[in-house]
């Protein structure tokens, strides 16, 4: 199966990590499916069927069939395109955000001083908050309250 999952990922056109975040996996766990110390988990058979839904399940378990379901076209799948459009679609906001920021110089003082007074504000109502109760939870399952006398 390793080798079925490394077909994904070259035809996908994925590194091992970027094929772990798109799966939500741990990194290492596909290092290891790769390098094959360990077998997929059910979870990792799951998730690339669900992130991957075009994927031939019976081929990805068994490696009978084609690669990809009957009836779809893996050269107009959006899946790769729409990875790299996403990241254009972040660099061109983080673009704007710059040309935006450059373009706002701030002449007016007063309303700096508004903002700066407004800051001051914030921070004395943060600082009057006091500790009523802490609550500690441990990994066997049980957990202490204490509860902060007045």
């Amino acid at each position: 199966m390793k080798d079925r999952i490394k077909a994904i990922m070259d035809n996908e056109g994925m590194t091992p990590t970027k094929f772990a975040d798109r799966l939500k996996v741990n990194r290492a766990v596909i290092s290891h499916i790769l390098n094959g110390r360990n077998n997929p988990s059910l979870d990792v058979v799951t998730s690339i069927l669900s992130e991957l839904p075009y994927v031939n399940s019976d081929w990805l378990l068994n490696g009978k069939g084609n690669m990809y379901n009957d009836g779809v076209d893996r050269e107009n799948l959006p899946i790769s395109g729409f990875l790299f459009n996403k990241d254009q679609e972040n660099i061109d906001s983080t673009k704007d955000l710059i040309e935006k920021s450059q373009g706002n110089r701030v002449n007016d003082y007063s309303n700096t001083e508004n903002s700066i007074n407004n800051k001051n504000v914030i921070q004395e109502k943060m600082i009057a908050k006091k500790i009523s109760q802490i609550i500690i939870y441990y990994e066997d399952n049980t957990f202490e309250t204490f509860v902060i006398n007045k």
